[in-house]
């Protein structure tokens, strides 16, 4: 089924108004807040590596009360415990039964903040959820709803005491972003600004909204050079000389989900080289483990994806038709 160009336009300027109403609480930063939608509606998560203060916990709750969606916030520590985010089953003494208490994890918009402070244990906690969009607990699954996202954390800077995030968990996040420092017009509107530091957003759309948002996004058309441009890049990050493990086959398929909403987007019902490329780093830089030695040169993922989409020659639009 394809898009149409009426559905289309309702699709953009649903995504505008989305994205605006969360610069109210998120003043400066459209493009990491339409990084944020593009990966809800594609049905994915997202990791937000920055300092503190920058504005990662309004995002995530702005963007849960825009959609009228119930947010959480996790705050992982060393001493946090899987059922703490998945929940436990108790037993009532009363009724002589088990009853299961939810975790924090049932929302549609789960702050995961500090992520890498919690124990291994407790971070594999969220691996079936993020990619089933289920909880096992004591053999019974239950489903978490749509839709459903996890917002993890992780301050770059404060190492100590903390446990690395492991290739299967960063692998489940479709994107990798960081919000920054505001720019100097920004930071005047938040000083000048009297306003409570909690700002509440207005409530735009249902939770249903995000769900047909989503299904319009998987219409969208791709061509198959266009796939084939996504794969010769993938193929690019694991045969890289810097690379020590590249993009799995989940990354490419994130990235071909995420272009899609990322073209309905901005107008378009088909997908343009351009995009894969607006998208390449964001999610594909995460997911690259380096050579010890480029490490230590100062090689960066996200330098690596720079020149791999330099060197891979994307089709024209001669070729695209």
């Amino acid at each position: 089924m394809t898009v149409t160009d009426e559905q289309a336009t309702w699709f953009t300027s649903t995504f505008n108004a989305l994205s605006e109403n969360v610069e109210l609480a998120v003043l400066g930063k459209r493009q990491v807040v339409e990084l944020a939608f593009t990966a809800m509606i594609s049905e994915g998560h997202l990791l937000l590596e920055d300092v503190p203060g920058t504005g990662k916990t309004s995002l995530a709750r702005a963007m849960a009360q825009t959609v009228k969606g119930i947010g959480t916030r996790i705050q992982f520590t060393p001493d946090l415990l899987p059922g703490d985010v998945t929940g436990i089953t108790v037993f009532d003494q009363k009724q002589g039964t088990f009853e299961f208490h939810q975790g924090p994890i049932f929302a549609n918009v789960v702050l995961a903040d500090e992520i890498n402070r919690a124990s291994p244990k407790t971070q594999s906690a969220l691996l079936e959820v993020m990619e089933e969009g289920q909880v096992t607990v004591d053999g019974v699954t239950r489903k978490v709803g749509a839709p459903f996202m996890v917002i993890a954390t992780q301050n770059p800077v404060e190492q100590a005491g903390t446990y690395s995030l492991p290739e299967a968990q960063l692998d489940r996040f479709m994107m990798r972003t960081s919000l920054g420092y505001p720019d100097h017009g920004a930071t005047l509107k938040i000083l000048e600004a009297t306003r409570s530091p909690q700002v509440v957003v207005p409530a735009l759309v249902e939770l249903q909204t995000i769900v047909a948002m989503a299904g319009l996004a998987r219409d969208v058309y791709q061509n198959p050079l266009v796939l084939d441009y996504i794969a010769r890049i993938v193929d690019a990050t694991r045969n890289a000389t810097q690379v020590r493990l590249g993009v799995s086959m989940r990354g490419a398929m994130a990235l071909a989900k995420a272009s899609r909403t990322w073209a309905l987007a901005h107008g378009r019902t088909y997908v343009t080289p351009d995009d894969v490329k607006t998208l390449a780093d964001s999610v594909l830089a995460h997911r690259l483990i380096l050579d010890p030695e480029a490490e230590f040169d100062g090689v960066t993922a996200t330098a690596v994806i720079g020149q791999i989409l330099l060197d891979t020659p994307p089709p024209t639009q001669k070729d695209l038709g």
